[in-house]
């Protein structure tokens, strides 16, 4: 159980689920819609959420070729999770902040 707890907790995959909660991107639509994920850390993200079976990847052949990522119903089954863990993040990262500097001044 905990090797399926760090991948979906970690927080490059949590985002890539949020992000693909509403259809299929691209890797550069990915990349652009989450900050500060370098194109390494995108590319083993996928490929871990690939191989655990929340996203499928589809390769067009075009040329160039066309990749697009999108969720599996396993992977779609944990977009409500995701959302309300990272919301409860976003909403409590200012009392956290405050928390440590109080921690930290002691």
């Amino acid at each position: 159980m905990r090797d399926v707890l760090t991948r979906v907790g970690d927080k490059w995959s949590l985002l890539v689920i949020a992000t693909l909660r509403s259809g299929r991107l691209r890797f550069g639509e990915l990349q652009r819609h989450i900050p500060g994920v370098s194109q390494r850390m995108l590319t083993l993200t996928l490929r871990q959420l690939e191989r655990d079976g929340l996203l499928v990847r589809t390769v067009h052949p075009e040329v160039p070729p066309r990749v697009e990522y999108e969720l599996t119903t396993m992977g779609a089954s944990l977009v409500d999770a995701s959302i309300a863990l990272l919301t409860w993040a976003l909403e409590n990262q200012p009392g956290i902040e405050r928390a440590r500097a109080a921690y930290d001044a002691r």
